[in-house]
């Protein structure tokens, strides 16, 4: 590809064509200087835009939106930057190093040089790591691990001093320090760990009455959970349960009439707005739930503001047990009990949202609509309301 004519000399060549004798024809300019008559023609039209004789865009301008598209283009890559790393950040188990971030972009076509300015890191570290991404000190960690899995695979009950050892005599050697840091890093712990010092925080006084409580012939309180339809008498709790990227919190309200899941709501965090969403998507799918009791325990979640909001919002009553008596909210304890059995203990979880499948997947199909309850006359859940709610309705 052959060089541009100089700037100055372009200019000359125009300087000469404009100024010359009308005689003349532009041809016989050209050719005097050794170019094409069609490059002078172009030459003297963007001489004509840049002194403003015709209407275009001049070299000025043109370098300029050249410039400001190269500066949106950077503030887009610098944003997708800034994005991915905040997604990338939210992971649990985190890891220490941003490189495998600056990799996964590069690919996507973001410079290295953009990322680790925006980042705040140095680029020579980075190429070091590209180079040997596992370290030898890295290296040693994992074997060491995986020896330390292995002593804990096979016995639970021991401790990271014990699995030092067992450690020790597979070849991997360590200091119990090093081994607490592995061990705890993973959540390796003995199932017989020590108990945990200090007072735990006492439930706060109840915001309501307990309303599914009577005293019985020999003067003790009882719980009775009766309805003679739906919709009269919920009864709801929350559960937890760990996973690999920590614990996951479910909320829910049964109705004592037939059993049945009316609502609930699964989150990472067991925060008020938990069981104020598991109440909303219960009235939701109950339609009028005006003067159903809502009885719970003593829990802060039901405590809360929110919470008692929320049931005056939809005209319920709230209903509260006593502090330390499983027996006061014995009715939800049960379904939980069920779903520890069935779903929850059944295998280790690996993300939440593993888990959350596997309890929606088993209220909604087996314990709804295939696990039929002696107390509901060999029914399940809904096919008792579909049975007995019918004539009723019928009847009114």
């Amino acid at each position: 590809m052959p060089k541009p004519y100089p700037r100055e000399f372009r200019d000359d060549v125009v300087r000469v064509a404009r100024s010359r004798d009308p005689k003349t024809p532009l041809d016989q300019i050209a050719k005097d200087f050794g170019i094409h008559q069609t490059t002078l023609n172009s030459w003297m039209r963007r001489a004509d835009v840049e002194d403003g004789v015709k209407p275009g865009m001049t070299e000025d301008q043109n370098a300029e939106l050249r410039e400001l598209k190269r500066r949106n283009r950077l503030l887009e890559q610098e944003v997708e930057v800034l994005r991915r790393a905040a997604a990338y950040l939210s992971q649990a188990n985190l890891p220490k190093m941003m490189y495998p971030l600056v990799r996964e972009l590069a690919e996507d076509g973001i410079p290295v040089s953009v990322t680790c300015r925006v980042l705040k890191i140095a680029r020579q570290p980075y190429y070091r790591w590209l180079a040997q991404p596992v370290t030898d000190a890295e290296l040693v960690e994992a074997y060491r691990a995986n020896a330390l899995f292995d002593a804990y695979d096979d016995d639970p009950e021991f401790g990271y001093r014990f699995l030092v050892d067992e450690a020790r005599d597979a070849g991997q050697a360590m200091a119990e320090r090093t081994a607490w840091r592995i061990c705890s890093a993973n959540g390796w712990w003995s199932v017989f760990g020590k108990p945990k010092k200090g007072k735990a925080n006492k439930p706060g006084p109840p915001v309501h009455d307990d309303l599914c409580a009577f005293v019985d012939t020999h003067g003790v309180t009882r719980h009775e959970f009766n309805a003679e339809g739906p919709n009269q008498l919920w009864v709801g709790d929350i559960t937890e349960h760990w996973t690999g990227e920590g614990k996951l919190y479910m909320c829910a309200f049964k109705d004592v009439y037939s059993n049945r899941i009316v609502g609930y709501s699964i989150d990472s965090r067991m925060k008020s707005r938990l069981a104020v969403a598991a109440l909303n998507n219960a009235v939701a799918r109950r339609g009028d739930v005006a003067g159903c009791v809502v009885h719970t325990d003593r829990g802060s979640q039901f405590r809360s503001r929110k919470f008692v909001r929320a049931l005056n919002r939809h005209g319920m009553v709230g209903s509260m047990g006593r502090v330390g008596a499983a027996g006061d909210n014995a009715a939800m304890e049960s379904f939980f009990a069920l779903l520890q059995k069935n779903v929850l203990n059944r295998r280790a979880w690996a993300t939440r949202e593993e888990l959350r499948i596997a309890i929606v997947t088993w209220i909604e199909r087996t314990y709804h609509r295939r696990r039929r309850q002696s107390a509901l006359g060999r029914l399940t859940p809904v096919e008792y309301e579909a049975i007995m709610t019918t004539p009723a309705t019928q009847a009114a």
